[in-house]
């Protein structure tokens, strides 16, 4: 018996290791990772310089606690160079192989990056990883200024902590207003009157043209003219899931891999989960259903075949300056925002032509206490 191989030991790998362990105490499991495979959850990485928690303190558990803890093989520093479905094993890129009954796919994803010109463009930070975030921390340690490109959730996030340890933060993006993609103009303007009062200054509309080193710093030259000096340029634009492996091993993707609603992929005895699946056409890089995926795949890998269910998972901004909290309708739902002022905050309801609730937005202290009554009145993402 060849076991269960999980690839990626991030929220999703372990969450269903971890799972699937409380249901099978004995067949073989070995997870895989690239990095040193360290248990951490990486949304804490946007708010520890506010909470006063260095790299280390973020670690939970290392690779061999982890090992014990699931009676598993955990295998770091190892990269898969290819998976061979059709004969239930994958490639390490050192010339190993691994051999599995069932493979999952847990792989992530990885942050946009954009080109810019000037000879500081190679000094954009990215924060994916805890790896990454010990970089982050080190580049900052002597800066009073940073440069943030992009205003959505992760950088309203990052914003929001480096304003809170001290630092001026320029957020650069070409949104109309911050979470752009996520709420209405109302409340991403009550967002950005929030972070502004605490020192957050925005440069909207606008997208970096050029980066260059000026002095112990850098010169960020935009499209309408304007110029951002900071000690550190972090970029927070976006993730992609990964998709590679799954493509040169033939499998279907398309925004992500893509899974029916026992997270199958479309090769047999292949699964996939988390930030790099897309489930019945959703990809959803949140915290929420990675958990509620990890149980239903972690049943059907124990034999009792069980569809992923999402019920209605708002989303909580970590803007503390600010609270957020938003469930986003579907792109494709019909209908339109009713706006609500609350205290120094929006309630901003969806609904359908019906008058059905399908989203809602609240921002400010006093309006996010409204996410319980409106998350019970939101439909499920998935039907159970």
């Amino acid at each position: 018996m060849s076991g269960i191989l999980i690839i990626g030991t991030g929220l999703a790998g372990y969450t269903l290791a971890r799972e699937w362990r409380a249901r099978d105490g004995h067949t073989p499991l070995t997870l895989v990772t690239r990095d040193d495979g360290a248990y951490y959850t990486k949304p804490m990485l946007s708010g520890a310089l506010g909470r006063g928690q260095s790299p280390e303190d973020l670690v939970q558990r290392t690779a061999e606690a982890m090992a014990q803890e699931l009676d598993a093989r955990v295998l770091t520093r190892a990269t898969v160079s290819a998976l061979i479905p059709g004969e239930r094993r994958v490639r390490l890129q050192d010339g190993r192989f691994l051999d599995y009954d069932a493979l999952v796919l847990a792989l992530g994803a990885e942050p946009v990056q954009f080109s810019y010109e000037g000879d500081g463009a190679d000094a954009v930070l990215t924060v994916n990883d805890l790896a990454d975030y010990v970089r982050f921390r080190q580049a900052i340690e002597a800066v009073d200024r940073v440069a943030l490109i992009g205003p959505g959730l992760i950088g309203c996030e990052f914003a929001n902590d480096l304003v809170a340890s001290g630092r001026t933060v320029e957020v650069i993006g070409p949104d109309a207003w911050p979470l752009g993609r996520l709420v209405p103009e109302a409340a991403g303007q009550a967002v950005q009157r929030g972070l502004e009062a605490a020192g957050v200054r925005f440069h909207l509309g606008t997208v970096v043209q050029r980066i260059e080193r000026s002095g112990s710093g850098y010169r960020l030259s935009l499209e309408d003219g304007g110029c951002v000096q900071a000690g550190a340029v972090l970029s927070a634009v976006g993730v992609r899931p990964r998709l590679d492996l799954a493509r040169e091993a033939g499998l279907a993707v398309q925004r992500g891999i893509c899974v029916d609603r026992r997270l199958a992929t479309s090769v047999e005895g292949v699964y996939a989960l988390g930030d790099c699946a897309q489930v019945e056409g959703r990809v959803l890089p949140y915290v929420a259903p990675i958990r509620h995926a990890a149980k239903a795949l972690a049943r059907t890998l124990a034999g009792e075949v069980t569809p992923v269910h999402y019920p209605a998972m708002p989303v909580q901004v970590k803007t503390t300056r600010h609270p957020v909290v938003v469930a986003p309708p579907d792109p494709q739902a019909e209908g339109a925002w009713e706006i609500m002022p609350v205290g120094d905050g929006v309630k901003a309801r969806f609904l359908d032509p019906e008058g059905r609730l399908l989203g809602f937005a609240l921002t400010g202290s006093e309006a996010v206490k409204a996410r319980p009554e409106l998350t019970r009145a939101l439909p499920p993402i998935l039907e159970g």
